[in-house]
C-alpha cells in the first residue's frame, strides 16, 4: 500500500489517480500508525513552504515523517513535499524544514529571457546508477511548476539536474529517501515510469530486478 501524506497542501488527487493507474493501492491519510504501516509514503505540495511546515506541524506529521525515514521506508517527496525535507527557505524566512537532508532553497534568479514562477517543460540530467530513473531515457522532460529551487549541501545525494536561469538540483536519493521538483503525475509516460520505479522499492537497499 502506498500512503500520500494528507496535510491540505493540494496536488493530492492527481498523484493518487497516477498511483491507480500503475495498479498501486492507495490510501489518502495523516493516520500515523497507517502511514507507518504502509510499504511507500509519499508527500506531495504545491503552496508556501512556511504554510506547509505549518500544517505539518499542526497535524502532528513531523514526528510521522521522521518515524518513516527511520524505518527505512521508501519515501517520495514531490514538489514543496522535496523542499520541506531540507533546512530553510527564501520563501519563508525564520521557517525551520524538516532537516532530513542539507540543502537551502533560494528564490529562482531573475532572468530576462526567462519568465518566474518556472511553469513547464524541462529536460534533466539524470545521474548514472540512479533508483528512480532506471530505465528513463536520457534528457527526460519533465513538468515543473516552481518559484524556488533546491541548492543542496551533498552534491552525492543529486540524483538529477536542470537548468532554469540556475542549476536547479531536480532529483535527490538518499537511503530511502527520494525526491523529485518536477511533478511526475503531470509528467506523461516519463512520469508514470519514475513512480513505477519508485513503487518498485521494496525497502532500504532491496530493489525488484
Amino acid at each position: 500500500m502506498v500512503s500520500i501524506i494528507d496535510y491540505d497542501a493540494g496536488n493530492i488527487k492527481s498523484v493518487e489517480k497516477a498511483l491507480q493507474s500503475l495498479g498501486q493501492e492507495v490510501v489518502i491519510t495523516r493516520d500515523k500508525d497507517e502511514i507507518l504501516s504502509s510499504d511507500h509514503v509519499i508527500l506531495p505540495g504545491v503552496g508556501s513552504f512556511g504554510d506547509a511546515m505549518n500544517r505539518l506541524n499542526e497535524f502532528g506529521l513531523c514526528n510521522t515523517i521522521y518515524d518513516v525515514v527511520d524505518k527505512k521506508i521508501p519515501f517520495l517527496g514531490i514538489c514543496l513535499g522535496l523542499q520541506l525535507l531540507f533546512e530553510s527557505s527564501e520563501e519563508s524566512p525564520g521557517v525551520s524544514g524538516l532537516g532530513i537532508l542539507k540543502g537551502k532553497i533560494l528564490k529562482i534568479p531573475d532572468s530576462p529571457d526567462l519568465k518566474i514562477p518556472h511553469m513547464g517543460w524541462n529536460s534533466l540530467d539524470i545521474r548514472k546508477g540512479s533508483s528512480l530513473y532506471k530505465g528513463i531515457p536520457d534528457n527526460p522532460y519533465v513538468y515543473f511548476v516552481h518559484s524556488y529551487y533546491l541548492k543542496a549541501d551533498n552534491e552525492e545525494e543529486v540524483a538529477a539536474t536542470t537548468d532554469y536561469s540556475v542549476r536547479i538540483h531536480a532529483g535527490i536519493e538518499k537511503d530511502n529517501i527520494f525526491a523529485c521538483q518536477f511533478h511526475p503525475e503531470k509528467s506523461s509516460s516519463v512520469g508514470l515510469g519514475i513512480l513505477r520505479n519508485f513503487v518498485n522499492i521494496q525497502g532500504f537497499g532491496e530493489k525488484e530486478k
